[in-house]
């Protein structure tokens, strides 16, 4: 008998990094603030709103793509913040979370053997999303000497023959860092001249600081008309776990989408659509969220200034990167770890968000906790 062969389709990737430093937290009894994810509940209205649609019988499959009322809640709340309104029947897709958005993208529009542009340090789902559609990614920096700025020039120097999408994200994970105006006018000028196609991922629209709105692409009517933005509830209401989140994209881009998505996964929880659309009925809950998170971030890079721990810049998101060089000479990777199992506090090292780590001696530090959880790290991070 021929033995099993497993040749493998990603032969660089392992278990994620976000999963090893949790179950090392849990071993050792840290405080995790390593896998960005809150230890606090969602809503209890919005949980009622499921319940309500089970006893409603929502309960068997959804529309491939997506329930009907969630769909014109998405485009009504996108056309309010953003001056731009997808069709709510041909241009918005409802997925099982944003990974797997942007894998049924990538899987759509690229390719094999095409180049998509990457900003770095990058989320970890990109890479292999766009080596399973047999495409390259290109690698390019943010400058981390001016607070992780993209370098539009450096982007416009990579776009060659094969370029034949831009993958950016923000509110930026691990960064913090947010688009400007001036962003948005750059990024028009390479798609007016290559013709690339943009995949925005914007699940962190609504955790912005200083009263500064997020610069959406859908800000854009030029960039709207040739891209992907890609978006999530779990972010925004606390419900990482129900992985519901959305893909909006011109129409002839969105049937492409969802000839993938619908051998992925088909449809998506019912329930759950039913009290999103019913939640995003009040704006409140993602209007006040800026907040919400400001006030926690607030705490935590107040209490790090009494530690040895030097915060970095942090404008969105939920995520604030700390350096960690007054304290020790080790590699993050290393210090991450030993951070856990000497101190117990989990983060994630920064370098695992490049393809070839940088390691400047920065870890990232998730604030989507209780403010009791934030005090407890904040007291054991001050005795280093």
């Amino acid at each position: 008998m021929r033995p099993i062969q497993t040749p493998s389709k990603l032969p660089r990737v392992g278990t994620t990094i976000f999963t090893v430093m949790s179950q090392l937290a849990v071993k050792h009894g840290a405080v995790n603030l390593g896998q960005g994810f809150p230890d606090f509940d969602c809503d209890p209205q919005l949980q009622q709103r499921v319940t309500d649609a089970m006893q409603a019988a929502h309960n068997q499959y959804a529309p491939m793509t997506g329930v009907p009322a969630l769909r014109e809640a998405i485009a009504s709340k996108n056309q309010a913040l953003y001056g731009f309104r997808h069709d709510p029947e041909t241009e918005i897709t409802i997925t099982s979370g944003a990974t797997q958005a942007l894998m049924a993208t990538i899987l759509a529009l690229l390719p094999a053997g095409e180049e998509v542009i990457v900003l770095e340090p990058a989320y970890d789902s990109y890479a292999p999303a766009i080596a399973l559609a047999g495409g390259q990614p290109v690698f390019v920096p943010l400058d981390a000497a001016q607070a992780y700025a993209p370098d539009w020039d450096a982007v416009r120097a990579a776009v060659t023959d094969k370029t034949w999408m831009i993958l950016i994200n923000f509110p930026h994970n691990p960064t913090g860092r947010t688009l400007r105006d001036s962003d948005i006018r750059a990024l028009e000028s390479i798609v007016d001249q290559t013709g690339v196609i943009v995949v925005s991922d914007e699940v962190y629209e609504h955790v912005v600081f200083g009263g500064v709105p997020h610069c959406s692409i859908m800000s854009s009517p030029t960039l709207a008309a040739r891209s992907v933005v890609i978006s999530s509830f779990g972010k925004t209401f606390h419900t990482t776990g129900w992985k519901v989140g959305y893909a909006c994209a011109p129409a002839a881009i969105s049937a492409e989408i969802r000839k993938v998505h619908q051998f992925m996964v088909f449809a998506v929880n019912t329930p759950a659509q039913y009290a999103f659309a019913e939640h995003l009925a009040d704006p409140r809950p993602y209007l006040d969220l800026p907040a919400f998170y400001q006030s926690k971030r607030d705490l935590f890079v107040s209490g790090l200034a009494r530690t040895p721990f030097r915060a970095l810049p942090c404008e969105g998101t939920y995520f604030v990167l700390a350096d960690y060089s007054e304290i020790s000479d080790l590699p993050e990777a290393e210090f991450a770890k030993k951070l856990i199992v000497d101190h117990g506090v989990a983060s994630i090292p920064v370098s695992v968000f490049y393809d070839v780590p940088v390691d400047r001696r920065v870890v990232r530090f998730c604030f989507a906790k209780h403010d009791s959880t934030l005090q407890q790290a904040l007291v054991r991070l001050s005795a280093l």
